[in-house]
C-alpha cells in the first residue's frame, strides 16, 4: 500500500522533480529514524504515510495564494490527503491520523505522539539541507526540534554537531 501511495503521489507531483525529491528524502529519513526507534507496524504505516503526503497541498497553495508557506500547506493538505488515501483504500483511522499530521507538521510546539515528532524530525533533516540553513539555526533546530536518539544522531553527523 506503501508503494501505491509513493507512486500515486510522483503522478500527482509530475513535472515538480524537487518536490517529489523532497518527499521522496523525508519518507526515506522517517522510516528510518521510525525502524530504529522501534515503532510498532501501525504507527510505522502511519509515519510513512504522513512522510510521503506531509507537502501534499503545496502545489493548490501556490495556484490559490501564490505562496506554499508552511501554516498554508497545513491549511490545505488534509483535504487532499484525505480524497487520495480514501481513493487507495486506506483505513479511516489511518487517514484521520495522517490528515492530523499533515495539518500540524510546521507546527512544533504540542508534539502529541512519536509518528508527530519523526515526521516533523525527518522533514528537517531534509529542510536544513535544501533550505541551506546557518550552522547557528541548525544547532538552534537540534536543541529544539530533535528528540529521538536516532533523529539527533542523523543530525549530529550529517551536520557536524
Amino acid at each position: 500500500m506503501i508503494n501505491k501511495l509513493h507512486l500515486a503521489m510522483i503522478e500527482l507531483y509530475s513535472n515538480d522533480a524537487k518536490r517529489i525529491q523532497h518527499f521522496c528524502k523525508v519518507h526515506s529519513y522517517a522510516k528510518l529514524i521510525a525502524e530504529t526507534e522501534n515503532v510498532d507496524k501501525k504507527c510505522l504505516f502511519i509515519i510513512e504515510t504522513a512522510a510521503l503526503t506531509h507537502d501534499i497541498g503545496i502545489h493548490v497553495c501556490e495556484e490559490k495564494y501564490g505562496n506554499c508557506n508552511g501554516k498554508l500547506q497545513e491549511k490545505e493538505g488534509p483535504a487532499i490527503a484525505k480524497k487520495l488515501l480514501e481513493k487507495l483504500g486506506f483505513d479511516k483511522d489511518v487517514s484521520d491520523r495522517v490528515q492530523y499530521l499533515i495539518a500540524h507538521h510546521h507546527t512544533y510546539d504540542n508534539i502529541d505522539g512519536i509518528d508527530y515528532q519523526i515526521l516533523v524530525e525527518a522533514d528537517f533533516l531534509v529542510n536544513i539541507m535544501e533550505s541551506d540553513l546557518s550552522k547557528e539555526a541548525t544547532l538552534k533546530a537540534y536543541h529544539t526540534i530533535f528528540k529521538t536518539t536516532c533523529g539527533k544522531t542523523i543530525c549530529r553527523e550529517m551536520f557536524g554537531i
